[in-house]
């Protein structure tokens, strides 16, 4: 009896120390919460009644962009009343010239922004979240029939339009920037006007959340009808990679440590802790085969970016006219879309935006120490340019882990810990006061 009471007690203690302690902070979890089904459903319903929301449809009342870009604006700018001056909002109007292409004419243009300004003078960070307005027939030059787009990507907007209503209620110390963007579908217009002037006015342009498709749960040909995983696109080797990157990256097999990467684990680890009945499946690929996304011209131009989207996509329901043909309803319609799985896509992004911009900036010159041989391994860094970090987490995980596996806390700049250099990778994070963490920061060599 009494070996059967000590096994029953080994046991327990054993499935104790198996479970996982979930920490969530009060004021995320409380806008996690109010991130709404029904409310994206209406929004969705809205822009799906233009009829077509075609890059270079015609001008009218009820019908076309620039029909539906007044409608967002006027979402936008209802929310800034809340905002105590924090918020504004405007369609930032440029010209596209003709690209022999999808653009036939020199053509205006228009991205749609609200600004929630940070409150901190000394922190000029800014995080982006963005989806695309425009929708598109089978026929990308067709700028007449109907191309209600509700999925591709009016559950992409639908989302942005939620997080700016939820998120600027609150303050924090950084900036954010919620974006609708035009031209996508003609190929990725807005997003390449807008990558362009963040880099020539020198944004301290964090990280963009791209949301493209986020509300289809029913896949065409295989009939997987799942809403409870989600994708998250990132470049590996990045498009912007200068020589003396490519160098280090060669020296310490950084391959799968881009700062793209690093934000997509990062939004996996904060989705995943605020966001019930949702996985975050990282895909090792800036975008899917013979399509692209709004993140890309970010890429290019050197900024974080990644492309959030469905897990299953239908072909029926994308990139198509609407009409039955053998029985089979094609079109992008609202019917089918799955505003439960928008909302937690949706809450995913809240989190991750929310963790960011009241995290400290990321810890500066980190590196590892590789003068000598050791199975020891220490990494210095020094503390954040923006932001009171109250300490760091030193992450490790082996070679062939896609995500962090332990995390070591700190108060000191400098950390030594009994695990080999070689057989794991490493990066730091800053902690703030509240608890919410910088992005990861992967470590430089420090050869002498």
């Amino acid at each position: 009896m009494k070996r059967i009471l000590l096994l029953i007690t080994l046991l327990s203690f054993q499935y104790l120390d198996a479970q996982t302690l979930i920490h969530r902070d009060a004021l995320i979890e409380e806008m996690v919460s109010e991130v709404s089904a029904d409310n994206l459903e209406q929004y969705v319903r809205q822009l799906a009644a233009f009829q077509t929301r075609h890059t270079l449809s015609a001008d009218a009342e009820d019908k076309g962009i620039l029909a539906s870009q007044k409608y967002v604006l006027s979402l936008f700018k209802s929310y800034e009343a809340e905002a105590g001056g924090r918020l504004s909002s405007e369609i930032d109007r440029f010209t596209i010239e003709a690209d022999g292409r999808r653009i036939p004419s020199d053509s205006e243009l228009g991205n749609i922004m609200a600004t929630l300004k940070g409150t901190d003078p000394n922190d000029d960070r800014i995080f982006l979240v963005s989806a695309h307005i425009d929708s598109r027939p089978l026929d990308v030059m067709n700028t007449e029939i109907d191309a209600p787009g509700a999925n591709d990507d009016g559950s992409g907007v639908a989302a942005v339009i939620e997080l700016a209503r939820i998120m600027s209620k609150r303050s924090f110390p950084a900036t954010i920037i919620f974006v609708i963007v035009s031209g996508e579908e003609q190929g990725l217009k807005g997003a390449a006007y807008l990558a362009e002037k963040a880099k020539k006015e020198e944004w301290n342009l964090v990280a963009m959340l791209n949301n493209d498709m986020l509300g289809n749960s029913n896949s065409s040909q295989t009939n997987i009808n799942d809403n409870t995983r989600v994708r998250i696109f990132s470049e590996g080797i990045p498009m912007a990679e200068t020589e003396q990157m490519a160098a280090i990256r060669r020296y310490t097999n950084a391959e799968n440590d881009s700062k793209s990467r690093q934000l997509a684990r990062y939004m996996k680890e904060l989705g995943e802790r605020y966001v019930d009945q949702l996985e975050v499946k990282l895909i090792y690929r800036n975008d899917r085969y013979l399509r692209g996304g709004d993140h890309t011209p970010f890429a290019r131009e050197g900024f974080t970016a990644i492309r959030v989207t469905e897990m299953n996509e239908n072909y029926f329901y994308q990139h198509e006219n609407v009409r039955i043909e053998d029985g089979q309803q094609y079109g992008d319609l609202p019917e089918f879309v799955d505003f439960e799985y928008i909302r937690k896509n949706t809450a995913l992004n809240l989190a991750s935006l929310a963790s960011l911009a009241s995290a400290p900036s990321e810890p500066q010159m980190v590196g590892i120490d590789v003068r000598r041989l050791s199975n020891t391994s220490t990494l210095r860094w020094d503390a954040p340019k923006t932001g009171k970090a109250k300490g760091y987490y030193v992450l490790m995980r082996e070679t062939d882990a896609s995500m962090w596996q332990k995390k070591f806390y700190t108060e000191e700049m400098e950390l030594t810990i009994p695990y080999s250099k070689d057989n794991y990778f490493f990066a730091v994070q800053a902690v703030g006061e509240g608890g919410h963490e910088s992005m990861a920061v992967f470590p430089q060599p420090i050869t002498r």
